[in-house]
């Protein structure tokens, strides 16, 4: 099957199937391959296309208009060729940008105790998926696209020498409120784990 088919949706399906299909056709495409930015690339347009192609939410008022990745600063490799890297005890906590399906979005967001806001970096200091179904009316909203309603964001979670850590999130936007509810929530949960055992980070 050619990669592209993975995102295609059988007609008919609920959401409870939609997203056990979604997971099912990741796991085969994130198969073989251990590389963190190969994966989310591949896992944020499954994902988002597979958004489009599901008639409740389409391309239309009801579209996820963004799906993507924030990765803690650290997981993002040192400059080889070019600029000098700087020293990771200079940079404040902080999420850069990965990869992601969508318009241009904020580049990094602030996680540093005392200084973090905004959906993101309340799930992943709180390592716990926040859904929100009106951002204009989530305290600390940060507004990459002034188009999105609604947001649902899943922590990254890795489980290292026993100890279960946050290394970023998996970040939904829609252009409808409320666009997200508890079942989109369990499969993108489903979903964000899958990925983090697929990697090497």
């Amino acid at each position: 099957m050619p990669h592209a088919d993975s995102a295609m949706i059988p007609p008919g399906m609920d959401k409870a199937a939609f997203w056990s299909h979604v997971h099912e056709q990741l796991s085969h495409l994130l198969d073989g391959q251990r590389n963190w930015v190969t994966n989310l690339a591949n896992a944020s347009s499954l994902v988002f296309n597979a958004l489009q192609a599901f008639p409740e939410f389409g391309t239309g008022e009801r579209m996820v208009n963004w799906c993507g990745f924030y990765l803690n600063s650290d997981l993002f490799p040192a400059p080889k060729l070019t600029a000098k890297p700087e020293r990771q005890e200079d940079q404040p906590a902080r999420l850069l940008l990965g990869p992601f399906c969508g318009k241009p979005a904020c580049q990094l967001i602030n996680v540093a105790p005392g200084r973090a806001r905004g959906v993101c970096a309340d799930a992943y200091c709180q390592r716990k998926t926040v859904l929100v179904q009106d951002v204009d009316a989530y305290p600390g909203h940060i507004a990459c696209d002034g188009e999105t309603k609604s947001e649902v964001v899943c922590p990254l979670l890795l489980t290292v020498s026993g100890e279960e850590r946050a290394i970023g999130v998996f970040d939904l936007d829609c252009l409808a409120l409320s666009g997200f509810d508890e079942q989109d929530k369990a499969g993108l949960e489903r979903i964000a784990k899958l990925v983090v055992d697929a990697c090497d980070w």
